[in-house]
């Protein structure tokens, strides 16, 4: 047996929102060398076996585009949880709990994010027939000797973001910061099995050798890969029993099931935070059209509302990620 964790990102480039990290936890029947291809059959047995409108579980880009497609998200998230967790997050709160950091700090929780708290769920997506597919797709899983045994996500809203940046990280240090720490923490739950973790590749970074060594408190990483398109190193075993690790971060990993099912999650926590940012600024600023965040549409909307947020005494810290 193999432990396969993948994770990924979303909201990596907005100015406004949180910067969200996700990883998913796989147990799968094949040796650690062989978990390429045991994933990808079991990506495939899914495909034909879940009856959806669209795929279930893939690359959140492709799911999910600005206005149309979140219902599908919302389902691929929440049927992920049911089969992993057994239940159905019926809140904002519930899911919070459910998938670890990504509530807002208690400081904002009276400003733009204060509707997250009573937020229910689902938005879109139907809760029977979550359920449902669920039943399934935990079969199919059974059906290649899989199954998915752990989601996790961590926010980091704009306050939290700058303040990273004040103590000297760069974006993607406090990409890859936040996503190996996720990583490994799931590893340590999973200490005694073979493990691989797949990450998408970290911006236009290309060696992460220290930054693995630290967050896994490991005494040797060996770099087996250091191209355009993979960095790839061996976690030296940390205990009498852990066997080492293999852990890589490449461009276009979203196309292994478990970093699709991370980027869903990602881009499915982020969505929801945006919703309750948008609806929160909407009702002060009449006519105000919503924003993703992103840098040119996010100039747009500071601009637009700067007299509400003024009023609002948000300061500007914690409200524009300084990217």
């Amino acid at each position: 047996m193999t432990i396969v964790i993948g994770t990924d990102e979303a909201g990596y480039g907005p100015n406004l929102g949180p910067l969200v990290v996700a990883a998913t936890a796989w147990r799968i029947e094949a040796a650690p060398a062989a978990a390429e291809g045991a994933v990808s059959r079991l990506a495939s047995r899914v495909a034909r076996t879940v009856v959806a409108t669209g795929p279930l579980w893939g690359d959140s880009k492709q799911i999910y585009r600005a206005g149309s497609g979140f219902a599908a998200l919302e389902q691929g998230v929440l049927v992920g949880l049911l089969v992993a967790e057994r239940s159905l997050p019926a809140d904002w709160p519930a899911l919070a709990t459910t998938l670890g950091g990504i509530a807002p700090p208690p400081a904002l929780l009276h400003g733009e994010w204060q509707r997250l708290a009573g937020l229910p769920l689902p938005r879109e997506a139907d809760a029977q027939a979550c359920r449902g597919i669920a039943t399934t797709a935990a079969a199919a899983l059974a059906g290649e000797q899989a199954s998915l045994v752990a989601m996790v996500s961590r926010a980091i809203y704009p306050g939290d973001f700058n303040a990273l940046l004040d103590r000297g990280l760069n974006k993607s240090d406090i990409l890859s910061q936040t996503t190996l720490d996720l990583a490994a923490a799931l590893r340590a739950e999973f200490s005694d099995e073979p493990a691989v973790i797949w990450c998408d590749r970290h911006g236009g970074r290309k060696s992460y050798a220290a930054l693995v060594a630290r967050h896994f408190a490991a005494p040797l990483v060996q770099t087996l890969e250091e191209t355009p398109a993979c960095s790839a190193y061996l976690i030296a075993s940390v205990g009498p029993t852990a066997p080492a690790t293999q852990i890589e971060f490449r461009v276009g990993g979203e196309s292994r099931l478990p970093v699709a099912l991370a980027s869903m999650t990602a881009k499915y926590v982020r969505e929801l935070a945006m919703q309750a940012f948008n609806e929160f600024w909407s009702e002060r600023v009449p006519g105000l059209v919503a924003t993703a965040g992103y840098p040119v549409d996010a100039g747009r909307w500071r601009a637009a509302a700067a007299d509400a947020i003024r009023a609002a005494g948000v300061a500007d810290d914690s409200l524009w990620r300084r990217v």
